[in-house]
């Protein structure tokens, strides 16, 4: 059995863990610091706050950006359900954009024709670890009032030549769900380079309490000046991520060194269409488009007979989930893309310890799959 995904949770991890629950001090502790420094130093982003999951991360955001009944903010079509979520809690609209085929993130050249005056934000999300194209999207809002929140669900350690992924805008939202390059179970953080953005969220993910435990002088002693949540991680889970995190390079080399090997083995399949390699991504998964449907149908059977465990991101495109559906009921014609892409991809894995020997095995699978 080859799985999907494997944590990579070593003794000394399962060690901090259990030295935290022993001491009974599970939040506010010292390895959140520790982690959110981490997290500083590895994006070169200047603030880092931790939260419980990407979804609370999103939703932040947008709450820190005042979305409101009648905002608007664009994004893909094809994601993860949480990326709309988090502006439909706001009260705001999202605004469906299609996506670029081959690379599966939102298309730049839609994002002119989407802005209007109600327009207050832009959510980009870098599929699968490939960053969005940030420089021109960048280009298009310049001048205009209209944050970016990137949704880095897939994209810890994705970069360009010079900026790590959630740099680009106001936010950057990480997760660390078991299936991600580095794990708290569930859990994860927002950066930013805006001082002001950075306190809002701080205060917001803490039921609006004015003051961290460790800035009261007295017990008890601080202010709710408005409505917040609890989107707090616990220390134990910050353990477990700063010594991922502290090994993070060896785990992104071997990636992107996995990645390359399929690149490889599946370059001269007629019936795949593959990503382009790039020592930028940070290859969460690898994923592949089939030529059909149908292919796609026989190859995940042919994957769950061999016991290989794959999955798919993503087999619905937003718009045509019964909530979406249901509440804008958009024309299909507007996300061509999305739903070809949802028919064809298939996400094959890239965690450290698959061996060479696997890699072989999956693509051998994949390469005997005839027309």
């Amino acid at each position: 059995m080859i799985k999907f995904s494997k944590a990579n949770i070593d003794n000394k991890i399962i060690k901090n863990v259990n030295q935290i629950l022993r001491s009974g001090w599970l939040t506010h502790g010292k390895f959140s610091k520790k982690f959110e420094n981490e997290i500083k130093k590895y994006t070169g982003a200047k603030y880092c706050t931790l939260v419980s999951s990407c979804t609370a991360a999103l939703h932040l955001s947008c709450l820190a950006l005042k979305l409101k009944k009648g905002d608007e903010v664009i994004v893909p079509a094809m994601t993860h359900t949480a990326t709309a979520h988090a502006v439909e809690y706001t009260g705001a609209k999202p605004i469906f954009a299609d996506i670029n085929f081959q690379s599966g993130n939102i298309d730049i050249n839609l994002i002119k024709r989407l802005i209007n005056r109600k327009t207050k934000a832009i959510v980009v999300v870098h599929m699968a670890g490939r960053l969005c194209l940030m420089d021109e999207l960048k280009k298009i809002l310049k001048d205009k009032k209209i944050h970016i929140i990137e949704d880095c669900a897939h994209g810890l350690g994705t970069t360009d030549s010079y900026k790590h992924s959630g740099n680009f805008g106001v936010a950057g939202c990480f997760s660390f769900y078991p299936t991600k390059q580095v794990t708290t179970g569930e859990g994860g953080a927002i950066i930013t380079n805006n001082s002001e953005f950075y306190k809002k969220v701080k205060i917001l993910k803490a039921f609006g309490i004015d003051k961290d435990i460790n800035e009261r002088k007295k017990p008890g002693e601080y202010d709710v000046k408005s409505l917040g949540f609890n989107y707090r991680m616990t220390d134990f889970q910050a353990a477990m991520g700063f010594l991922q995190l502290k090994k993070y390079s060896i785990n992104l080399r071997r990636r992107q060194y996995i990645a390359k090997k399929y690149h490889d083995l599946l370059m001269n399949n007629k019936n795949v269409i593959l990503p382009r390699y790039s020592k930028n991504d940070s290859y969460f998964v690898f994923q592949i488009l089939l030529r059909n449907k149908k292919l796609k149908n026989r190859l995940m059977k042919k994957f769950k007979k061999n016991k290989v465990g794959v999955s798919v991101h993503y087999g619905t495109a937003l718009p045509e989930m019964s909530f979406y559906k249901k509440k804008y009921n958009l024309p299909k014609k507007n996300f061509i893309n999305s739903k070809k892409y949802a028919e064809k991809v298939i996400s094959l894995p890239v965690y450290p310890k698959l061996s060479d020997k696997n890699i072989k095995y999956i693509c051998s699978i994949i390469n005997s799959l005839s027309s």
